[in-house]
């Protein structure tokens, strides 16, 4: 498979490992556990559940829910837990920004290595300055 087609592809447990450079403190860290892609009325309910760590604190328990929706030709839009929009991207132009002030957010994803996908988020503002990569594998 080259890579994913539609919002279904993306449906099941993966296992995701991300790592973290916060360049505004200068520390690094990782996260390592689950993310879940399960139907609901809509589309998928993206929830993931791990075990945050940084080099100067103690392991915390992380977790994250979205609603992906399939959007206009072909898109997925990816919104907060509440609904509120938060980005859309394209399977071929993997690439969006999100504005939340006053910081931006840019997403890349890559799924040139599918079902081994990936996103790099980059985060800038003037409290913020990281860089975050997350790897995606499917659970078996």
């Amino acid at each position: 498979m080259s890579g994913p087609k539609t919002l279904s592809d993306f449906e099941g447990v993966w296992h995701l490992s991300r790592i973290i450079h916060d360049h505004a403190v200068g520390r690094a860290g990782t996260l390592e556990g689950t993310a879940r892609f399960e139907p609901d009325t809509h589309g998928l309910l993206y929830s993931e559940e791990g075990t945050l760590t940084f080099t100067d604190t103690q392991p915390l328990k992380a977790e994250r829910r979205y609603l992906w929706r399939p959007g206009k030709d072909g898109t997925i839009s990816v919104l907060f837990a509440d609904g509120r929009p938060f980005h859309d991207f394209a399977f071929d132009a993997a690439e969006a920004r999100h504005w939340c002030d006053p910081d931006t957010y840019l997403v890349t994803y890559n799924f040139g290595d599918w079902p081994r996908w990936r996103s790099l988020w980059r985060v800038e503002g003037p409290r913020k300055s990281y860089a975050m990569t997350s790897h995606y594998t499917r659970a078996t």
